[in-house]
């Protein structure tokens, strides 16, 4: 579970998705109260991978952000920026989790619904491809620009929507070019997966036998880790000469074959 959610959290292919599919497949019963904790927390693996990734921009950001927040001045800097885009991105999704938190913990033990996401994804990279001018990198974004790609994160709270293929394809929209569009999502990634993660730590207190799941948990975490980083650098390589769309070619084929198998 660890190497799905390392391969999948940046591929846009909707890491909850897998989570949710992978055991239904191999006919594993993971029991229910920690199956969503569980995909929470190993998601905090990936969130170490885009942190110690981006450590460099992340930085820059937030120092910047706090040194000169009450210098109007300073909003001339892109670093300074940025820090504000990214609140304003993160807002949206941190507003509707909460109103739909319920709603999305049953959307978990769902492949139905998440296979009607997954053909969500695919068509919204395509429409992205299709429609987005794709000629601006970050230094061009506006409170506008992220505000709009904070609002396609908010469909990334359900399984089978690919928080990475979905705020890329807001970022496209937005006439971002890909690897900008890409960049600016993982850096979203930081508030949205520390976010989740606080909540899932109460969660995580109330699972029972929790001494007995903190074991695979870890494993899940550092094995996460690890190929969410190498995820990260190959996908950042991969955008660079090639369409998002290509990923949607195997989302509805991934659909389609748990429909026949069903």
């Amino acid at each position: 579970m660890g190497i799905v959610q390392g391969i999948t959290e940046f591929l846009p292919i909707s890491s909850s998705g897998h989570l949710v599919l992978t055991p239904y497949l191999l006919g594993w019963h993971i029991p229910e109260e920690q199956v969503f904790v569980f995909d929470v927390l190993v998601q905090i693996g990936t969130l170490v991978a885009v942190i110690i990734y981006f450590w460099r921009d992340l930085w820059a950001i937030l120092t910047g952000f706090l040194s000169s927040f009450w210098k109007k001045e300073a909003y001339q800097r892109v670093d300074v920026r940025m820090g504000l885009y990214l609140i304003i991105a993160t807002l949206p999704a941190v507003i509707f989790g909460l109103l739909v938190k319920d709603s999305v913990e049953a959307a978990f033990s769902s492949p139905n619904f998440t296979v009607l996401a997954l053909i969500f994804t695919a068509v919204l990279m395509i429409g992205a491809e299709q429609i987005g001018k794709l000629q601006n990198d970050l230094s061009r974004i506006n409170w506008l620009d992220a505000l709009v790609v904070g609002l396609f994160q908010m469909l990334a709270l359900f399984p089978g929507v690919s928080r990475s293929g979905s705020t890329i394809s807001g970022g496209l929209f937005r006439k971002l070019d890909r690897p900008s569009a890409a960049r600016f999502s993982f850096l979203m990634a930081v508030p949205a997966m520390l976010g989740a993660g606080a909540l899932a730590v109460f969660d995580l207190l109330e699972v029972p036998n929790l001494s007995d799941f903190l074991v695979p948990m870890a494993i899940g975490f550092v094995t996460a880790a690890i190929v969410g980083y190498l995820s990260i650098r190959w996908l950042l390589r991969y955008l660079t000469t090639n369409p998002l769309s290509h990923f949607s070619i195997y989302l509805i084929a991934l659909s389609a074959l748990i429909l026949v198998l069903k």
